[in-house]
């Protein structure tokens, strides 16, 4: 009975023993931030002090809007000094931290402030070109910045400056989510705005932006021209009032109009050009028969003019045809013009050979010295009988039963 407490009693003791072994190996370290500075300004040391318990090492997790790295501390007189990397120094935003040690959850966060300082200012304008009438817009954007590139605190102060022709504006507007921004709108008149900024006695650079005119109104169109014959050769220049927007401003120059002439069988030409001051001009060649021009031009899309009538002159009332050569050498003219005088060169003229009341061939050519001659080739036009029509200056003469041979 006795060996049984004696037994007893030695487990007792055994167990403590283990019991108190185990108390001793589980040593707990305590840590405890001694910065209270929870607000740095950017670019400056940012240290962050801990007191602990024993020697220990822990990393120092640190997350900002740039990334996240791993501190090494130092350690002396049961002190963590920790220091914050210039790669997260050097830049304004919440810092979150968090120290690695076992089970510690010890966290928290800092502030790194924007130096009080411009040492650049971005700007940012656009579009580069707006239309005039008090409508359209640019819009500056202006981000004030330090010596390390980082935006300015909220609400600092910007003064927008813009001239346009005789007037200068000074605005201020505030920077908020780090940019400070301005609408500029156009005023009636075109021309060009100068556009600067100013934060903290740090001026931008100047910037430019171009007020083109409106769209165009409706204009008017004029003709002149030598004389009213259809000779083929002189020139009828087409023109354009100043063409204008609805604010009196003249168009930009290059402006493109397009003249279109419809004569009075309904065929259409074509002619171009671009404005000079407001002022498109374009030519157009005569006709050479005697016919009704109906003139209106257009800027394509948006306006269009009045429409002005020409009417053209027959300038050669006849001219001769002689037969040579069996027949197969055919002169035309003398071609004169409204003074009797030789048609310029270049006149066209048409001969229309028919065979057996059909068109068998049409041959052209353009006058010299006021003649044309066609010769009708053996090869092409056999000994038979033929109509020849010659057509010229909208003159049209039928020669019947031609033979040749």
């Amino acid at each position: 009975m006795k060996n049984i407490h004696t037994y007893i009693s030695f487990f007792l003791i055994v167990l403590m023993s283990c019991y108190t072994t185990g108390q001793n190996n589980e040593v707990t370290t305590d840590f405890s931030l001694e910065t209270t500075q929870t607000e740095f300004e950017v670019g400056n040391l940012i240290e962050l002090k801990f007191s602990t318990s024993r020697e220990v090492t822990p990393l120092l997790y640190c997350s900002s809007s740039y990334g996240s790295t791993l501190i090494t501390p130092t350690y002396k007189n049961k002190q963590l000094s920790y220091k914050i990397p210039s790669s997260v120094s050097n830049k304004i935003g919440v810092v979150r931290w968090k120290l690695i040690f076992e089970k510690t959850s010890l966290s928290g966060t800092f502030i790194i402030k924007p130096k009080e300082e411009v040492s650049s200012i971005e700007t940012y304008i656009g579009p580069p070109s707006i239309e005039a009438g008090g409508k359209d817009y640019t819009m500056l954007v202006v981000i004030p910045t330090d010596s390390l590139d980082n935006p300015l605190s909220e609400n600092t102060l910007v003064q927008a400056k813009h001239q346009f022709l005789n007037s200068e504006i000074n605005d201020e507007i505030y920077t908020k989510n780090l940019i400070a921004y301005k609408n500029i709108y156009s005023q009636k008149e075109s021309g060009r705005i100068l556009v600067s900024s100013e934060s903290l006695e740090t001026n931008s650079k100047e910037f430019s932006i171009t007020v083109f005119p409106a769209i165009p109104i409706d204009f008017k169109i004029s003709a002149s021209r030598p004389h009213d014959y259809a000779d083929g050769n002189q020139i009828t220049t087409f023109n354009t009032s100043t063409i204008i927007d609805k604010q009196n401003n003249i168009v930009s120059d290059g402006t493109y109009v397009t003249f279109f002439i419809t004569n009075e069988k309904g065929n259409v030409l074509k002619t171009e050009g671009s404005t000079i001051n407001g002022i498109a001009t374009s030519k157009m060649i005569h006709p050479d028969y005697e016919t009704q021009w109906s003139i209106k031009a257009y800027v394509d899309g948006i306006a269009e003019s009045d429409v002005i009538t020409l009417n053209y002159k027959q300038v050669i009332k006849d001219f001769d045809v002689v037969f040579s050569e069996n027949n197969r050498e055919i002169i035309i003219g003398p071609l004169q013009s409204f003074m009797k005088q030789i048609i310029p060169d270049g006149m066209q003229v048409k001969l229309l050979i028919y065979k057996n009341n059909s068109l068998f061939k049409t041959e052209t050519k353009t006058s010299f010295e006021g003649l044309v001659t066609f010769y009708l080739k053996p090869d092409v036009y056999t000994k038979d009988t033929y109509t020849i029509v010659v057509k010229t200056a909208g003159i049209e003469k039928t020669l019947n039963s031609k033979t040749l041979w």
